[in-house]
């Protein structure tokens, strides 16, 4: 949804969460500015309603969320045909899936930690063949699918999650760091032209283990001032007085080498592209 006032948030809230699960205790949220506005923040004190936020781009207390959007992700393809064109026809059967999965978090399903019971859905059997038989004998194949891959998926970001988050570095106040761009939205025609890393900027505080805040310049007002360690690099001291320490080196991506772009000379548009 490309525009939402907080009113119409409120309503989807009262109709998907507060109407079938209740209220939650506490509500983890993103830094944009629904959360932040004087109608949430009156209803979260009101409803006596915990509110956790999140770090920019990384959200480390929202991280089964994060690992959450990633599984799902790979969810639809499952049931989608080959023109991808049914999509929003299975949906509901992939969600269904997720919910009768069990969870490693919790050792069961949402559907027993909700209603304290799983639906009765393994036990059909199918003795016809008909157009609703099929129907239904390409549910259960799916669902049968689905669950498999979420026990596949889950175990794979779990062990990129532990990798990726082991012996995070540790940055002290006024250690200087590059900032990478890639989550940071540019005015500019192309976003292959950007810098990679932005900086460096000084570090004012740790936030937390995975999260510290940045000093930036008082024109950088479009970037948060609280970033994860994975879009932080340390600058390198050079052993050469006064010598210019530059961003990270470059990296492969799909075999090739990138570089930064130190200055661009020229440039035009075609078909209103640069």
């Amino acid at each position: 949804m490309s525009s939402i006032t907080s009113l119409e948030l409120a309503h989807l809230f009262i109709k998907n969460i507060l109407s079938k699960h209740g209220l939650p205790s506490r509500i983890v949220s993103d830094r944009g500015s629904l959360s932040f506005s004087s109608f949430w923040t009156n209803l979260y004190h009101q409803l006596k309603i915990s509110r956790h936020l999140s770090t920019s781009y990384h959200p480390e207390t929202d991280g089964q969320t994060e690992r959450l959007n990633q599984i799902l992700e790979k969810y639809p393809w499952m049931y989608v045909s080959y023109h991808q064109d049914d999509w929003n026809t299975w949906l509901p059967l992939a969600e269904f899936a997720y919910n009768d999965s069990d969870h490693s978090s919790t050792k069961q399903s949402p559907f027993f930690t909700v209603y304290r019971g799983d639906p009765d859905f393994d036990s059909v059997k199918i003795t016809q063949d008909t157009p609703a038989v099929n129907l239904s004998t390409k549910i259960q194949s799916a669902q049968q699918e689905v669950k498999r891959e979420l026990e596949v998926s889950i175990s794979r970001f779990k062990r990129y999650a532990d990798k990726s988050r082991a012996s995070p570095p540790v940055f002290n106040p006024s250690d200087m760091v590059w900032l990478s761009s890639k989550n940071i939205k540019s005015t500019r025609p192309t976003k292959k032209l950007f810098e990679r890393w932005l900086g460096p900027f000084p570090i004012l505080k740790k936030v937390s283990t995975h999260a510290y805040s940045l000093k930036l310049p008082s024109q950088s007002k479009s970037i948060h001032p609280v970033s994860h360690i994975s879009l932080l690099e340390p600058v390198k001291t050079s052993t050469t007085p006064n010598r210019h320490q530059g961003p990270p080196p470059t990296i492969i991506i799909e075999e090739e080498e990138e570089w930064e772009v130190s200055q661009i000379l020229d440039s035009k548009l075609k078909r209103g592209k640069l």
